[in-house]
């Protein structure tokens, strides 16, 4: 099982390293290409952390899926009263989270909030949490287990749920169990 750990404020790149279970799957050069491309004419790019470190907005994140025919769909928790058992689980390549995260300078916590993506997907017929804050991958369990998990992340409203399947499923809508159908 591939697990990047967490580096400066790399945690964009880490997540879909870790969903793609490969470490060539991109780079921080890639990443702040695609920064530029989203605002060539911007000379403080909106996109990344101001020192050019990391910080990946989901804009990157999207746009990096789109360059594997991926798509990230945004659960959004109003419409699914966050009960992602909705979710056709065979039809997608896996979750990224975003969660907030206090930023930190060696052991002091400083008042500024940031946000921190989190890849979980299945490996072996159980889900991972492959957050590169860990220092080992977190095994969730089957997929009742995992399902229980997102839906106690999405009980908070500062947490996101992007489901990450192919485009060609997210044109289907493959990835959405019809309304009557739930895990």
């Amino acid at each position: 099982m591939y697990h990047e750990k967490q580096q400066r404020e790399l945690c964009a790149l880490h997540a879909l390293n870790n969903l793609f279970q490969d470490k060539s799957s991109f780079t921080k050069s890639q990443l702040d290409q695609i920064c530029q491309n989203l605002s060539p004419n911007e000379y403080i790019n909106p996109h990344r952390s101001i020192l050019g470190l990391g910080n990946y907005d989901v804009n990157v994140i999207i746009a990096a899926l789109h360059m594997k025919d991926c798509e990230a769909i945004w659960f959004d928790k109003r419409k699914y009263i966050p009960d992602p058992s909705r979710i056709d689980t065979s039809k997608i390549i896996g979750f990224i989270l975003n969660v907030p995260s206090n930023y930190k300078v060696g052991f002091v916590r400083l008042p500024i909030q940031r946000r921190h993506w989190i890849a979980i997907r299945q490996i072996n017929k159980e889900y991972w949490n492959l957050d590169s804050k860990l220092d080992a991958p977190q095994c969730l369990g089957d997929e009742s287990n995992m399902l229980q998990y997102l839906r106690e992340q999405l009980q908070s409203n500062d947490k996101e749920l992007f489901v990450v399947c192919t485009c060609e499923v997210d044109k289907t809508q493959q990835w959405l169990l019809p309304d009557n159908e739930q895990r």
